[in-house]
């Protein structure tokens, strides 16, 4: 192996067999070592780790680590009127992210409020597949056949 210097990312790169570490960029090295990871995953397993009722109302917005005092923060945005909730439910969340880590990834969980719509949470059900303007184009069809199997085909997606 080689070793060349002034190389644009690093002061020194090596040629050859490299270990994975050593290809990422160094935004991205920073990011690992801040623990990055440990965040991406629990936005992911968030349903999971917390349940329904309180997915719905809370999400997770930042994870800190501070080396000082041994102690790693998940600040979790919470909808106002629900923090009782999410308060009781403090020590079961830090049980369960520990044990899907598998070793003591958060020991504190500091709660944020926000006031905001339902909306946010709440899946747009459609109601009708064709809108009033298509229904209005279906009926003026004069061949019974077509306009029948379209209504009945809209009647089917209505159902899935």
């Amino acid at each position: 192996m080689q070793f060349k210097s002034n190389f644009k990312q690093r002061y020194r790169s090596i040629q050859g067999l490299r270990s994975f570490k050593d290809t990422l960029p160094t935004k991205v090295r920073r990011i690992l070592k801040k623990r990055g990871h440990i965040f991406s995953e629990t936005l992911d397993n968030w349903r999971f780790i917390v349940g329904d009722e309180l997915f719905k109302v809370c999400y997770p917005k930042s994870y800190k680590s501070e080396n000082k005092l041994n102690t790693n923060i998940l600040n979790v945005m919470v909808k106002r009127g629900h923090e009782v909730d999410m308060e009781y439910a403090k020590n079961h969340i830090i049980k369960k992210m520990n044990n899907y880590f598998g070793r003591n990834v958060v020991g504190k969980i500091k709660l944020i409020t926000f006031e905001g719509d339902q909306k946010k949470f709440t899946k747009i059900e459609k109601k009708s597949v064709t809108k009033s303007h298509y229904l209005e184009k279906i009926s003026k069809i004069k061949n019974d056949k077509i306009k029948n199997s379209l209504l009945e085909l809209s009647k089917n997606f209505r159902k899935k």
